[in-house]
């Protein structure tokens, strides 16, 4: 069993994909005729190309629409594909549940003909953020945990750039700080539960911090500490878009 056959259940209701996030992913892909999307969850950003999704968990699986590409349960250190299977592969905030990290990257290098398109985050920019700064640092000391350093990923990815992805304040993809300036969200359940960061951490942990939250939204704290967030468009909170050649 994975950490979505438990947390994923209601994962289509919060996690939407974001039409800017997508053009960004997608420009990155390139002119490509075949892409394989590995860690793919309920199919979030998959292009039209995409012959093949690989996910372990059956809940997300089953959470994928109608007309999606054809997905296979398995992992991203064991894909069950032919070397050069495709023109591009792709994985989308997956690589912080891998149980190996330098097996996944090599069978992402074997079985892409051309190139690999990874989306992360920097959680040295990441833990910045409000809400895991102030009022959520056990969070923050999670994702410590289990955040992969940008540098070692391109490292082991050779890749070429990194692009940060800005992330606006109407996201509709609800991912860990989507909400960066809707503070109230983070104080829904529904929304918490399509977060790993907030699922994983667990509810006891986390409701003293929500509570310190609610309380400072509620006497108008919030809202004069963080004036300048409210005036902006987007932001970036540390993720990242890496893309590497071969």
């Amino acid at each position: 069993m994975t950490i979505y056959d438990t947390i994923g259940a209601t994962y289509t209701s919060t996690r939407r994909p974001d039409p800017r996030i997508g053009a960004q992913i997608h420009a990155a892909l390139g002119d490509v005729r075949t892409v394989v999307n590995v860690g793919a969850g309920t199919g979030s950003y998959e292009p039209e190309q995409t012959v093949l999704a690989v996910e372990p968990s059956a809940v997300m699986i089953a959470q994928r629409p109608a007309g999606s590409a054809p997905v296979v349960r398995g992992v991203a250190e064991a894909l069950p594909l032919a070397d050069g299977s495709a023109d591009v592969v792709m994985a989308l905030l997956t690589v912080h549940h891998w149980t190996d990290l330098e097996a996944g990257i090599a069978e992402l290098r074997r079985v892409a003909r051309r190139r690999i398109v990874l989306l992360t985050w920097d959680q040295a920019v990441t833990r910045e953020l409000w809400l895991l700064r102030d009022y959520l640092p056990e969070a923050a000391a999670f994702d410590d945990d289990r955040a992969v350093p940008v540098d070692r990923l391109a490292e082991l990815l050779g890749a070429q750039r990194v692009e940060p992805v800005r992330i606006p304040h109407d996201c509709t993809d609800g991912f860990g700080a989507a909400f960066w300036r809707r503070p109230a969200a983070y104080l829904d359940p529904v929304v918490r539960a399509g977060m790993s960061i907030l699922a994983q951490t667990g509810e006891d942990v986390i409701a003293p911090g929500l509570a310190r939250l609610a309380e400072d939204l509620s006497s108008g704290r919030w809202q004069e500490r963080h004036a300048e967030l409210l005036e902006l468009d987007e932001t970036d909170v540390g993720y990242r878009l890496l893309i590497a050649d071969l």
